[in-house]
This record gives structure tokens, sequence and C-alpha cells, in this order.
């Protein structure tokens, strides 16, 4: 991924002491709290400084502006989000799967994932669409799950009967990726589909694992 990985790259000033790391820490941690819970309109300065007890002072020596702070905030929030793609890594447990297995597991570990962090997600999507550095961090982000979910499908031959099983499992995953997205940001209504979030888990599956085995 070619997406920022260290505060220099993401126009922060480390803080050096502990009680600065400390204060910064604060500051990261409220900010991904007000995205979750308000969104970025909730986002400012004087709320971050508030929720995190600092003064602006403390503020302003890590970050020059607002967007800096909010990407400083972004990818601490995404940082746990992006430490679970993992999952997918584990050769050994997965080898263990038929090829409808693993496309159920797939399946099931993606939902987990926007389930476990659906309130930063909401945030993050409805922000991408005006935001054009979140969009592009997103995809790279995005880019590196579906890699490795169809990475981890295709060794335990899902789509194997396909003419190009590469496209059919990254298609598989583009369709239950942005199906969840959707949901995700806009709630269960939006498309009219099932509002039970189990009914809506269940059918995605289904819906993935037959278009492979087609």
């Amino acid at each position: 991924m070619t997406v920022p990985n260290s505060s220099s790259e993401l126009g922060v000033r480390p803080p050096v002491q502990k009680r600065s790391r400390e204060a910064w820490s604060r500051v990261l941690d409220a900010g991904v709290a007000i995205l979750e819970e308000g969104g970025y309109e909730a986002f400012t300065i004087a709320a971050v400084c508030e929720r995190a007890s600092v003064a602006p002072r403390a503020l302003y020596e890590r970050v020059d502006t607002k967007d800096a702070l909010f990407l400083a905030v972004y990818e601490h929030g995404m940082a746990a989000l992006v430490a679970e793609h993992s999952v997918y890594d584990d050769s050994a447990a997965w080898r263990r799967l038929s090829a409808g297995e693993a496309a159920d597991r797939a399946v099931r570990e993606l939902v987990g994932l926007f389930r476990r962090h659906a309130a930063l997600l909401r945030s993050v999507v409805l922000i991408s669409g005006v935001h054009p550095e979140v969009s592009r961090r997103g995809g790279e982000y995005t880019r590196d799950l579906g890699d490795r979910f169809t990475a981890r499908l295709l060794e335990r031959g899902a789509a194997a009967g396909a003419r190009s099983p590469e496209r059919e499992v990254r298609a598989a995953f583009d369709v239950a990726f942005s199906a969840l997205v959707v949901r995700t940001a806009y709630g269960a209504g939006f498309s009219g589909g099932p509002a039970s979030d189990r009914a809506f888990a269940d059918g995605l599956r289904r819906m993935i694992i037959g278009f492979l085995d087609a």
C-alpha cells in the first residue's frame, strides 16, 4: 500500500516527551470517538480539544491545519481496522476448508469487520465522496483487503471452473464489499433489503457462494 505510514508523511510533528505523547494519544482517540459519534460535521478543533482535555496550542504543536489533524485521526482509526485484514493471511487455518467453506468464511470475516468498525466506517464512507485524499487512502486499503480475500479463495479453488477465476473472485469481493458499504453508510432500509443484520449477512453469503459455484 502507498498510504502514509509515518508521522512526517501525515504532516504531524511527533511528540517526544512522555507527557506530550500521552496528550497526542488522547487527541487521536478523541478525534476517532467524535467521528464515530457525530461524523465529520462534529469534528472541530474545539470539540477535539475539549474531549481530549488539551489546549488548542498543544494541538497546533503537532499539526498546522484541521485537515492535517483529521487525516492523522483517520489513519489512527483505520489502523485497528487494517490490522484485521491479516485474518486472511493464516494459510494453515484456511487450508483445511473446501472452496465453498472458504467462500463462506471469507464473507463472514468481511461482514464481521464492517460490523465491528461500523461507526467509523460510516463516517469515513460519507466523507470520502467529498474528500479526495480520504477517497484515495480508502481505495488503497480496500484494494489491500480485496487482494487478500481474492488470494485466499483462489488458493482454495474458488471459481475453479470459470474462464478467469481471479476475475470472478475479485468480482465477488467487489459485490460483497459494495453491499456492506451501502448498508453501513446509509442504513438497513436504504435499499429495501433485510432489516436484520443476520438475515442480510446470510443472504450475502449465499449469493457469493452461489456466484462462485456457478
